[in-house]
C-alpha cells in the first residue's frame, strides 16, 4: 500500500524535447531552406533599392532636376510595397526554426541573445524612417528637403546595420568563432567577428544592389509595356535603364567580394573549401557560371 501511494504521488516522467522535427512531405530542411530563400530575396530587395534611391534623390536635390526626384520616389514606392511581405516571411522562417530545429535555435539563442535586442531595435528604427521617408515625400519638400534626404540616409544605415547583425548569425553556423572545443561561449564579439562575417557583409551588400537594380528594371519594363502615352513610356524606359545600369555596375564588382569570401572559407577550413568548389557541390559553380552569362547577355539585350 505504501509503495502504491508513493507511486501515485510521483510526477509522470517528462519526455525530453526532440532535437529535430520532421516537416510533412518535403522535410524540415527543405521547408527552412525555402522560407529562408524567399525571405532573403525580399530582404535583398528592400535593403538594396533604397541605397541607390537615396543617391538618386540626393542628385535631384543638388541639381534641382525633378526627374531624379520622381525616379527616387518610384524606387522607394517599390520598396515600401515589399516591406510587409518581408516581415511576414521573416516571421514564418522564425517559426519554422523554433518548431523544427529547437536544439539549434536554443544553442544560437544562448550565443547571440544580446544581439536579438539590437536587431529588434534596428528593425523598428528602419521601419519608422522608411515610413517617414515615403509618406513625407511631398510634405518634406522645398526648404525641408534636407530633412527628407537625411531620412533616406538613415534608413539605409539602419538597414545595413540589420544586415550586419543577421549575417553574424549566419556566418557563425559556417565558420564558428568565440567558442571553445565543446561549443561553450567564450567571447560574444569573437562569435560575431568570425572568419566569414566581414566578407559576407560586403558580398551581400553588393549583391543586394544588383538584385534590387534588376527587379526595379523588370518593374519598369512592365510599366513601359502598359504605358498609354509617349511621355510615360519615356519615363519608364529611363527608369529601366537606370535600374539596369546600377545592377550591372555593381555586378562587375561582385566577383571580387565573392573571391574574398571564398578565400576566408579556405582559411577557416581547407576541407570545407575543397568540398565547396571541388566536391559534390562543384556542379553548382557550373550552374552559377551559366546564370552569370545569362544575366550579362540579358542586360545587354535589355
Amino acid at each position: 500500500m505504501l509503495a502504491a501511494s508513493a507511486a501515485w504521488g510521483q510526477a509522470p516522467p517528462v519526455e525530453p524535447s526532440p532535437a529535430y522535427r520532421s516537416f510533412p512531405l518535403i522535410g524540415s530542411r527543405l521547408a527552412v531552406w525555402g522560407a529562408a530563400q524567399i525571405h532573403l530575396n525580399f530582404a535583398a530587395f528592400i535593403l538594396g533599392v533604397p541605397i541607390f534611391a537615396a543617391i538618386i534623390e540626393i542628385m535631384g536635390w543638388r541639381t534641382g532636376d525633378q526627374r531624379y526626384d520622381w525616379l527616387a520616389h518610384q524606387f522607394v514606392k517599390l520598396t515600401f510595397a515589399a516591406f510587409s511581405t518581408t516581415a511576414l516571411l521573416g516571421a514564418a522562417l522564425l517559426f519554422l526554426l523554433i518548431g523544427y530545429y529547437p536544439k539549434v535555435w536554443n544553442y544560437m539563442t544562448g550565443i547571440f541573445f544580446p544581439t536579438y535586442w539590437v536587431y529588434i531595435l534596428l528593425f523598428f528604427l528602419e521601419t519608422f524612417t522608411v515610413y517617414l521617408w515615403y509618406y513625407g515625400w511631398e510634405w518634406l519638400s522645398g526648404p525641408k528637403k534636407w530633412i527628407h534626404v537625411t531620412l533616406g540616409v538613415l534608413s539605409n544605415l539602419f538597414g545595413t546595420a540589420i544586415l550586419v547583425v543577421a549575417n553574424s548569425w549566419v556566418t557563425f553556423m559556417v565558420s564558428p568563432g568565440g567558442v571553445d572545443e565543446a561549443g561553450n561561449l567564450q567571447s560574444l564579439w569573437g562569435a560575431i567577428n568570425n572568419f566569414t562575417w566581414m566578407p559576407i557583409n560586403v558580398h551581400r551588400l553588393i549583391g543586394n544592389i544588383v538584385f534590387g537594380g534588376t527587379i526595379a528594371a523588370a518593374y519598369a519594363a512592365v510599366r513601359f509595356l502598359s504605358a498609354k502615352t509617349d511621355e510615360e513610356r519615356a519615363r519608364y524606359d529611363w527608369m529601366g535603364y537606370v535600374g539596369n545600369f546600377v545592377a550591372i555596375s555593381a555586378f562587375i564588382v561582385l566577383p571580387f567580394a565573392g573571391y574574398w569570401l571564398g578565400r576566408e572559407i579556405y582559411a577557416f577550413n581547407q576541407t570545407m573549401g575543397i568540398t565547396m568548389m571541388g566536391g559534390f557541390l562543384s556542379w553548382l559553380w557550373i550552374i552559377q557560371a551559366i546564370l552569370i552569362g545569362v544575366l550579362f547577355i540579358g542586360s545587354n539585350y535589355y
